[in-house]
């Protein structure tokens, strides 16, 4: 176990970083049932017995470069108001969402098949936006916007995280910022007896 450290220690984070982004990046272009340690290891420029040492398994590197991949922007957000923090995390999860969208469905049946790989895309890309929620939430309740047992808030993350799924199935696009924008003052704000802001012009 000792050797087995010293050697892990030799891994700067920096090169560590470098190894996680060379897996995502296949995890997106190819999936991953293509992804392999020879594919990462050239992508990274480095000797796939370099991945095996650190990781031993393609499932292990790909939970270690979920987890090093977890998101903390929405939770940052806090502009006020449930519905200023509602349309301004729209707008942060349309910045993503060619990114995060490719990566779920590049995984696809993998990850209802491993536990470890399921438990860590929930909290690289899951866990993160559903803390935020609840502090938005919890936020809007303090300043009397909403009850604190309104029936809508349960289903918030479902209808948001749902919708940046599904429109490239439908629609063949990704959810950019106008159309999720759009879809939080017609669909989130109504839900929850909230009065959309009145359209801005410039």
């Amino acid at each position: 176990m000792t050797s087995t450290s010293g050697r892990r220690s030799k891994i700067t984070p920096e090169r560590e970083q470098e190894f996680f982004q060379a897996v995502l990046d296949e995890l997106r272009e190819h999936g991953y049932d293509a992804l392999t340690m020879e594919r990462v290891a050239a992508r990274a420029s480095c000797g796939k017995s370099t991945l095996y040492r650190q990781w031993q398994t393609k499932p292990r590197l790909v939970a270690a470069a979920l987890r090093a991949s977890r998101q903390g922007a929405v939770a940052a957000v806090d502009t006020g108001s449930l519905a200023g923090d509602l349309r301004e995390t729209a707008r942060i999860a349309a910045f993503t969402s060619g990114r995060d969208t490719r990566l779920t469905q590049a995984l696809g049946h993998a990850v209802l098949c491993d536990e470890e790989l399921q438990s860590a895309l929930r909290e690289a890309l899951v866990e993160p936006e559903l803390a935020a929620y609840d502090a938005m939430i919890e936020r809007a309740v303090e300043r009397g916007e909403i009850s604190a047992d309104h029936p809508a808030t349960e289903f918030l993350p479902a209808q948001l995280m749902g919708v940046l799924r599904i429109r490239p199935l439908l629609e063949g696009r990704y959810a950019d910022a106008d159309y999720l924008v759009r879809f939080v003052d017609a669909a989130l704000l109504p839900s929850l007896g909230l009065t959309p802001p009145p359209p801005h012009h410039p």
